[in-house]
């Protein structure tokens, strides 16, 4: 064989009788996963925030790179980590993450200002920002603009639906202006969406203290004795028959010691007597995340869920 920078298609393709191989036949449809870290994507007084970007690829449908164009588009979901909107591990979810991504989405983790850096709603503004980088840069990462969706888990999972209800394209916050940060729909795991009732984060020392999370993300403001602030936060005491927002997917589990399952039960019940589309699935025995929720079957709920609506 010749020695040169073979192109893939001409090639000849090894074929020689070999005793003993087994011959696994390929379609070149399998899917794998590409990661292109730390994406900047907005900085705010100084504050640089970044993207883990995952883009599906094969051989038949290549993800770009420098010089090269992506060979086909996808949906995109932008992904908001959880953290009790202090610092993130971004790049602690990532493994489950690809798996979504694997189905076919471009999948990009959204690093917010965390609560000491940026007090809410600074963490939805971020996550919209992300939604328009994503469409401005569609290109580049092989996403089709047309169709996105927003998912986040536990803070991620209460910016997700502030996003969804933050409608804030005609602001200066938007710093893509003319690009729109609308979804087609949202998924909230687990999210801590509701402080209004006093077991709300069972686990918490000092719920609802100035010191807390949620008062911390709030410029540390007792939400115990402000009722404006802790109903600011809840993202139930938000939504009203005229309140725009995208359909909903909400998945919690039952045995959940940091967000109490009922915060996901009241978010839907009034997303559901509000006339809006919710989903709500409760997973049996299921802590604050965990494997149960990127399980075969779950992973398919959402697909099929993001697949309709984004």
């Amino acid at each position: 064989m010749e020695l040169k920078a073979w192109e893939y298609e001409e090639l000849p393709e090894f074929d020689e009788d070999v005793p003993g191989a087994t011959w696994l036949q390929t379609t070149g449809d399998e899917v794998g996963v590409s990661y292109i870290p730390n994406v900047e994507y907005e900085c705010v007084d100084g504050v640089s925030r970044v993207l883990q970007i995952l883009i599906p690829n094969s051989r038949n449908a290549k993800a770009p790179k420098p010089g090269r164009e992506a060979t086909r588009t996808y949906p995109c979901i932008v992904y908001v980590q959880g953290s009790a909107w202090m610092t993130q591990d971004v790049y602690a979810n990532l493994p489950c993450i690809a798996r979504l991504a694997a189905k076919g989405y471009v999948v990009a983790i959204v690093q917010y200002r965390e609560s000491g850096i940026g007090i809410f709603p600074d963490q939805t503004r971020d996550a919209r920002n992300a939604v328009r980088f994503m469409r401005v840069h569609a290109h580049d990462y092989a996403v089709d603009p047309t169709h996105m969706a927003i998912m986040g888990d536990s803070s991620g999972g209460h910016t997700a639906m502030y996003a969804g209800i933050l409608h804030d394209d005609d602001t200066s916050y938007n710093l893509f202006p003319g690009v729109s940060a609308e979804v087609g729909c949202i998924v909230n795991y687990y999210g801590s969406t509701d402080f209004t009732f006093y077991d709300a984060n069972p686990s918490t020392p000092g719920h609802n203290l100035p010191s807390s999370p949620e008062g911390s993300v709030m410029g540390g403001k007792d939400l115990n004795k402000d009722q404006s602030a802790r109903e600011l936060l809840s993202v139930k005491c938000n939504i009203n028959e005229d309140t725009v927002i995208a359909p909903v997917l909400i998945m919690h589990g039952t045995k959940d010691r940091i967000v109490n399952t009922k915060c996901s039960v009241y978010l839907h019940q009034r997303l559901v007597e509000t006339g809006h589309e919710s989903h709500l699935y409760l997973l049996r025995g299921a802590d604050h995340g965990g494997p149960e929720f990127w399980s075969d079957e779950a992973l398919s709920i959402v697909d099929d869920f993001v697949r309709k609506n984004a």
